[in-house]
């Protein structure tokens, strides 16, 4: 493409929108003509791009004509109902829900790990889930050094992964803690936020993991191409705004020294070793917050299988786990002439 691409964000009103935008300003996306799209609700809120104040419209077929790249970052029932006008118009959704992660003519795409996806995409590219990112980017590196053999996860996700009103949800109730006031009765979540962490993210299916579960491991899988790799996961949704953090235990196939693998992770794109332990450096969400980077720290042996280590690992779930993510799709599709 010659010219800038045309760019529509749907979702812009929500927390990943306003990254969104600020992100592409930051690494100076190439953008033509640029809607911002919401419901009807927020139609009319004004948000600044590149010193310029944008008025949010709502989201129809009209609204989307001449799209270039459309992002979308709303519910899976709005990425339905809009990706067919948007492919039909010719232009690509970039998505940032899971309608359609695991359909298998859509890539699945982290641009560090698997950009070569993007080669078949049809229309319709989606970005995984938030937690997934940091810990594939994490494995492929240190797959580099022995073949995977086992994966097992724990998060500890913010509550800006949920939305604007899951973060107006924990203030308000930590205000009212403040206050020595009753807390607000939760909405947003099944039980209190505030002072708690609570082991469901998204619904339970049949055999006790929830949605995310499901979908860090389905994910997981696709990006890495590897179908059979044995995962298990427990997402827990803990009282922090921004950053979603994983305690992972792996298994190779073979022996992998720490140093070898340490080395590895310095040398994959996009991600940076944080992992001086002794001098309580390591990543949390508040020192990785703003960055579009995803952080691993505390890798260690782990003693009680073979070929075993674990890790830590965290992202701004804001930024490279949806927003700056999308955005290097995006990138990576002018890169490679398929836009």
């Amino acid at each position: 493409m010659s010219r800038e691409p045309n760019v529509a964000v749907i979702g812009a009103s929500g927390a990943v929108g306003d990254v969104f935008l600020r992100v592409a300003e930051e690494r100076n996306f190439p953008v033509g003509n640029l809607k911002l799209l919401a419901t009807a609700r927020s139609a009319g809120k004004k948000l600044r791009f590149r010193g310029e104040e944008i008025t949010v419209e709502e989201t129809t077929a009209e609204a989307l004509k001449g799209a270039d790249l459309v992002f979308c970052s709303a519910t899976s029932a709005a990425s339905r109902e809009w990706a067919p006008v948007i492919t039909a118009g010719g232009g690509i959704m970039i998505d940032d829900g899971s309608a359609f992660r695991m359909q298998a003519n859509v890539p699945l795409v982290v641009p560090e790990i698997n950009g070569d996806d993007l080669e078949w995409h049809e229309r319709i590219v989606s970005i995984p889930n938030c937690t997934t990112t940091p810990l594939v980017m994490a494995l492929h590196a240190m797959r580099q050094v022995a073949a995977l053999k086992r994966v097992t996860v724990a998060t500890y996700q913010a509550v800006s992964g949920t939305g604007v009103a899951a973060i107006q949800e924990l203030r308000a109730q930590l205000e009212a803690y403040g206050r020595g006031e009753p807390m607000p009765a939760p909405e947003v979540y099944p039980q209190q936020i505030a002072l708690n962490v609570i082991p469901q993210v998204d619904v339970f299916g049949e055999d006790g993991y929830t949605a995310e579960e499901a979908k860090m491991r389905n994910e997981t899988r696709k990006i890495l191409h590897e179908p059979e790799l044995p995962f298990s996961a427990t997402c827990v949704r803990v009282p922090t705004i921004i950053g979603h953090a994983e305690a992972v235990q792996l298994e190779f196939q073979s022996a992998a020294a720490l140093d070898d693998l340490r080395e590895a992770l310095r040398q994959q794109p996009g991600m940076v070793l944080m992992d001086e332990p002794s001098k309580s450096v390591y990543p949390t969400p508040l020192n990785t917050a703003g960055d579009d980077r995803a952080f691993v720290g505390r890798l260690r042996i782990d003693p009680s299988v073979e070929h075993g280590v674990a890790f830590w690992c965290v992202t701004d779930n804001l930024r490279k786990g949806a927003a700056t993510n999308a955005i290097q799709i995006a990138e990576e599709l002018i890169r490679r002439g398929k836009v």
